[in-house]
């Protein structure tokens, strides 16, 4: 085994034999992304493209919580509480351009979702070739939840999840199990936690012609059924409306309890992330084109970053003061302004995404 590209101690990139390996390593904050992490797994995809004796990339994570809880949003509250705009846009610019590399890769990147895998993690793992997840695995985009909105690709993935289930995950931030995740495609293959070390062992002694593709599948287990799948009727019918007041209203009027379960937690969710999430969403169905999506994305994110309250306030809720008691501005869905959609679509940022 030899290192192959620069890494620090929250990245740690080697090769052995054919295969590069990637391993987040941040362990306490379930490693978390941060400028320089995302700088060096970039470093070691530009230094494995052209090198001959690397056939194929593993990306893991370190300890057993998961593969990456999502990006540093801590950091990301100081620098808006900061005004430092440069820097926060450097560091979307950096991790959507990862994304967007880890999905045009010429060589096949295989993912072990195992555990958390959440936001900037599904950034990673839900563009790769081969996305493996285990009966721990948990995956979400959980934005609206601080005031935001699904990036990294993500709402690429969730707008091309069957029916209405990208605009149900969106809105509400649930979690996905292996089963779901597999069922709404942020996932394709389920191998216990306890075979990856055997997984990824076979990996490096694989031999001609074994792909990465059909050696994980000799891993492969049958999930179980999709809870997702069965809520199909009422997350379908509601989640078609046009409106967030119009889903809420369907959701209520269905008799199944977890519709009404799921009007009540939408109520408490700020109204500016949900209107613009799921125009979001919508939008990117029609766009259907990752470079395209994320360039939106990007777009959004530094209008929430630059312009509106509600993200610094559900960071402050959540990881800074812990209270879990946001005032979000405006509270009501009555009080958003008529034009919020048009306004968060419309921002322009500045430095652009892509250049080419």
């Amino acid at each position: 085994m030899t290192d192959a590209a620069a890494s620090d101690s929250r990245v740690r990139a080697r090769v052995d034999r054919a295969l590069g390996h990637l391993t987040l390593d941040r362990p306490r904050a379930i490693n978390a992304l941060d400028l320089g992490m995302i700088e060096n797994l970039a470093a070691a995809l530009d230094a494995w493209e052209h090198d001959p004796s690397v056939d194929a990339v593993l990306l893991d994570g370190a300890g057993e919580r998961g593969l990456c809880a999502g990006g540093d949003v801590r950091g990301l509250y100081d620098q808006i509480v900061a005004g430092d705009v440069a820097e926060t846009a450097h560091f979307f610019r950096a991790e959507y351009a990862l994304n967007a590399r880890i999905a045009a890769y010429p060589k096949p990147v295989v993912v072990f979702a195992d555990g958390v895998t959440m936001g900037g993690g599904i950034g990673l793992a839900g563009h790769a070739a081969v996305r493996v997840v285990t009966e721990r695995s948990r995956l979400a985009m959980p934005e609206v939840r601080i005031g935001f909105t699904p990036d990294v690709g993500g709402s690429l993935l969730l707008a091309r999840a069957p029916g209405r289930v990208g605009e149900f995950l969106a809105l509400t931030g649930e979690s996905m199990d292996a089963a779901d995740a597999i069922y709404a495609g942020f996932a394709d293959h389920l191998v216990p936690s306890e075979r990856l070390d055997d997984l990824r062992d076979a990996l490096v002694s694989r031999a001609d012609p074994q792909t990465a593709t059909e050696l994980v599948l000799l891993f492969d287990e049958t999930a179980g059924p999709a809870r997702l799948e069965a809520a199909r009727p009422w997350i379908d019918d509601a989640f078609a409306a046009d409106s967030v007041a119009e889903i809420i209203g369907r959701l209520r009027d269905r008799a199944e309890p977890d519709a009404r379960a799921t009007a009540e937690l939408l109520e408490t969710l700020p109204p500016t992330a949900l209107a613009v999430t799921l125009a979001a969403v919508r939008a990117a169905r029609e766009r259907n084109e990752l470079r395209a999506v994320l360039a939106q994305e990007y777009g959004l994110v530094l209008w929430f970053a630059t312009t509106q309250p509600d993200l610094v306030e559900g960071i402050r809720a959540r990881l800074v003061d812990k209270d879990g008691a946001p005032s979000w501005s405006p509270a009501s869905r009555d009080d958003l302004a008529p034009d919020v959609v048009t306004q968060a679509f419309a921002f322009e940022p500045a430095p652009a995404l892509w250049t080419d």
